[in-house]
């Protein structure tokens, strides 16, 4: 390959160095995520609602880092460097309610209402009703709270009419024993219960149901999914460490007669701690378990990883990991044991592609002890037993709903097959043919849900310059990545789904020698490095999984060729790593978008060791 090696040592060099120093002195990484205009807006309208006087200041400063981020096109997106859309900008010009209309904020709310003209075609209720409803379906995890919002806000006319727009949530179906959730039907999806109950009883407490049976079951509903909602509160307050699920929880329940409750007084409590000094919130509190596993597998492949990190420092690494792994059933997805969350703080719930990540790390920090042990054992069980009947790995819950956020996705998939490939052979004697017929079951998952084109599409990313917003680029790297992990013996039967997973990823480089998230979109660090990451780990000179053997099939000499691109296109963008600028891929709940600081750089670090690992890349 036509690589710069000083070039590509100079600037693995400076990520690699920046990635460490950035750990916390505990020694894992915390990260930071992007402040969030939709997480500011509806933290300074719900803390209004609280009480405005109490939080005056940190409602204050909400209000003026929103309009001083808020685009040029009048709108608000949910990063700074996320494009204008209705939701955000729905939530926004509901929060400059609760300003004094300087005329500061008169000329963006002006700006604000001319943007939703052009999203809804009108400013009348019944438009911007439709237009939420029009994006967000049959799913009404976010649309319910946003329309709430406007309608305490009085953003949809008068109270009456308003309330008779939105459509009423069943919360009494909290009441249900959470084994039938799943056979229920819920609008909402698994870990949107806490909005069901909460914004459920604000529309009960503002439009009584007509039906009189209805309306009796939910009043006498009420207290008992108070009571529910009191019990899955985390102690701190926040529900999944989320600035805007906990905050539309608290203007729920406070405009619905519940100001003094313990749920908003703890959910106030949450969202006053989780403000930053610039007067933004984040989506969530941090990713810390999430990026300690990416960073710890990206700086694994190294040949002096040990060095890099000396025993002790993986010991503290390895000590938070076990620390932080679910021992007991989950309070509020009621989740068997086993599994990780993106973070060790309490809002936070385990998921497949943390439990995935956990495991593969474990694995990297070596060696497996008894405790180590005990844990992959306890961390491949549960994966195993999220497993769905069509094959994939759903994110939370097995079977919770259709709805897109509870189905089962490639990359959570290949994720999860990557933690069982790595393990396989150091499980117990009763787990290999268990985990053996889990990965064929995903495979053949794989196989069936795998474009025409041959890519994937991932649940959790996306581009916003993407058709339909989606990202096949991330998800097809990171299928091709996990499967890497796997055995070649399990999965070269599956040759052909391979082929055309690297096929079409070489299609869509750009000609820079860049990757966005789909043909010909801008090229983004994040994208460019998981696509030369995925390729060049199918190159000969990379050991493990399924490397060596994809001489087969592979289209070698292209994929190096495209390699060396990518890699002259990331010292080029990035100045040799010097400025590695974040983009806004990362899909938050109901599709909120945001950029960790940490992403680039940690992609990097993995694509580019690898690179550097193939023989003869000069």
């Amino acid at each position: 390959m036509n690589i710069d090696e000083a070039a590509l040592d100079k600037m693995l060099k400076t990520l690699r160095e920046r990635l460490i120093q950035s750990r916390l002195p505990a020694g894992h990484w915390q990260g930071r995520l992007s402040g969030s205009a939709l997480a500011t807006a509806t933290a300074a309208f719900a803390l209004s609602v609280v009480d405005g006087a109490k939080y005056g200041p940190l409602i204050r400063d909400g209000l003026d880092w929103l309009i001083s981020n808020q685009n040029s096109d009048g709108g608000w997106g949910d990063t700074i460097l996320s494009l204008s859309n209705i939701s955000t900008t729905m939530l926004c010009r509901s929060a400059l309610t609760v300003a004094e209309q300087s005329g500061r904020h008169k000329e963006a709310l002006a700006k604000a209402e001319s943007r939703l003209v052009n999203f809804a075609g009108s400013l009348e209720p019944g438009a911007l009703v439709e237009a939420v409803d029009r994006q967000y379906g049959r799913d009404r995890s976010f649309s319910a709270p946003i329309l709430t919002m406007c309608a305490l806000a009085g953003r949809l006319g008068d109270a009456e009419q308003a309330w008779q727009r939105i459509k009423p949530l069943p919360f009494e179906l909290a009441m249900c024993p959470h084994r039938l959730f799943k056979w229920l039907r819920l609008p909402v999806v698994s870990y949107a219960l806490p909005a069901l109950i909460a914004i459920g009883q604000a529309s009960y407490y503002h439009r009584k149901p007509k039906n009189p049976i209805t309306r009796l079951i939910r009043h006498l509903s009420r207290r008992r999914t108070l009571d529910v909602l009191r019990r899955i509160q985390p102690e701190n307050g926040g529900f999944l460490e989320a600035a805007p699920l906990t905050a539309f929880v608290v203007m729920s329940l406070a405009a619905a007669g519940q100001r003094d409750s313990q749920v908003v007084t703890r959910g106030a409590e949450f969202l006053v701690r989780s403000v930053r000094d610039d007067g933004s919130w984040p989506i969530d509190t941090n990713l810390a378990t999430w990026l300690t596993t990416l960073s710890v597998n990206a700086l694994a492949a190294a040949e002096d990883f040990e060095q890099m990190l000396p025993s002790d420092e993986r010991d503290k690494i390895r000590q938070m990991l076990l620390e932080s792994q679910y021992r007991h059933e989950h309070p509020y997805t009621r989740a068997a044991s086993g599994g990780w969350a993106w973070t060790a703080l309490p809002g936070a719930v385990p998921d497949a592609d943390d439990t995935a990540g956990a495991l593969i790390a474990l694995h990297n920090l070596g060696p497996s002890d008894k405790r180590v042990a005990e844990a992959a054992v306890a961390g491949i069980n549960w994966l195993v037993g999220l497993q769905n009947s069509d094959g994939g790995i759903p994110t939370f819950c097995r079977g919770w709903t259709a709805l897109p956020f509870d189905r089962s996705a490639p990359d959570l998939t290949a994720h999860a097959l990557g933690a069982f490939g790595v393990w396989s052979d150091c499980v117990p004697d009763f787990l290999p043919r268990r985990v053996a017929e889990a990965i064929k079951k995903g495979l053949d998952y794989l196989e069936r849900v795998q474009k025409e084109d041959g890519s994937w599409v991932p649940l959790w990313f996306g581009n916003q310059f993407a058709p339909n917003q989606e990202n096949p680029v991330y998800g097809t790297a990171r299928v091709l990545t996990g499967l890497h992990r796997v055995p070649w013996k399990l999965t070269s039967a599956y040759a052909p789904m391979l082929e055309r997973a690297a096929k079409w990823l070489l299609s869509v480089q750009n000609p820079e020698g860049g990757w966005g998230g789909a043909k010909s979109v801008s090229s983004s660090v994040e994208e460019t490095a998981l696509a030369v990451d995925a390729l060049a780990q199918l190159l000969p000179g990379v050991s493990a999984g399924t490397a060596g053997a994809q001489g087969q099939f592979f289209p070698a000499e292209a994929a190096r060729s495209a390699v060396s691109n990518g890699v002259s296109w990331l010292v080029e963008q990035s100045r040799a790593g010097t400025s590695v600028t974040p983009a806004p891929i990362g899909l938050y709940f109901a599709r909120l978008w945001y950029f960790e600081d940490l992403y680039p750089v940690i992609f990097t670090v993995s694509a580019l060791q690898k690179v550097k690992n193939l023989r003869g890349i000069a």
